[in-house]
């Protein structure tokens, strides 16, 4: 059953380009291995995970994450932990890591999906996170908490975001709701 929610939700997605379109089969193979896919304790493989591209009421800015761990500037997200509603693990996470309480799911269909390497860290094997990102917009308020999580939070324009990261898929998201966003 869990597998089989993640499956549809990797189907459901619209792959960007042809490098896009690999990371989904890659995405797929590893779910259809990896019954425990769900679950840190295959972290010498990895797992998968789910994050939050949020953007403003008015779509022109980001919130993003100095990832106290990584040290880099990212998007909100975390582990599953055994839960398949990817979704709501995003909003659960985003919640956690920023104090925004009014956000809203945009679209149950992942905005983007990336597979990434994460380093060994305080006695933890470096392994790979398989990360659904989801499109979540702030309603309300756009004051934002600093959790022990991160160095810091900002909401940042979608021209500047190259100031705060060179990280791919963080500038490949940017691209992604230039095109579609607003």
């Amino acid at each position: 059953m869990e597998q089989e929610q993640i499956f549809s939700l990797l189907r459901a997605y619209r792959p960007w380009n042809a490098e896009d379109a690999r990371c989904r089969e890659r995405f797929l193979r590893f779910v259809e291995q990896e019954p425990g896919c769900l679950c840190r304790s295959l972290a010498p493989l990895g797992h998968v995970t789910a994050s939050a591209w949020i953007v403003d009421a008015g779509g022109e800015r980001v919130l993003l994450t100095h990832h106290r761990k990584l040290e880099k500037w990212i998007q909100p997200g975390g582990h599953a932990d055994g839960d398949p509603d990817l979704p709501g693990v995003a909003l659960r996470e985003a919640w956690e890591e920023t104090g925004l309480r009014d956000l809203a799911l945009l679209e149950r269909v992942p905005f983007d999906l990336d597979i990434h390497e994460i380093p060994g860290y305080l006695g933890e094997a470096g392994h790979l996170h398989y990360d659904v990102r989801f499109l979540l917009r702030a309603r309300g308020s756009e004051l934002f908490r600093v959790s022990r999580e991160s160095l810091d939070l900002a909401w940042v324009g979608l021209d500047e975001i190259s100031r705060y990261t060179r990280e791919r898929s963080v500038l490949r998201m940017a691209e992604k709701w230039r095109l579609i966003g607003a």
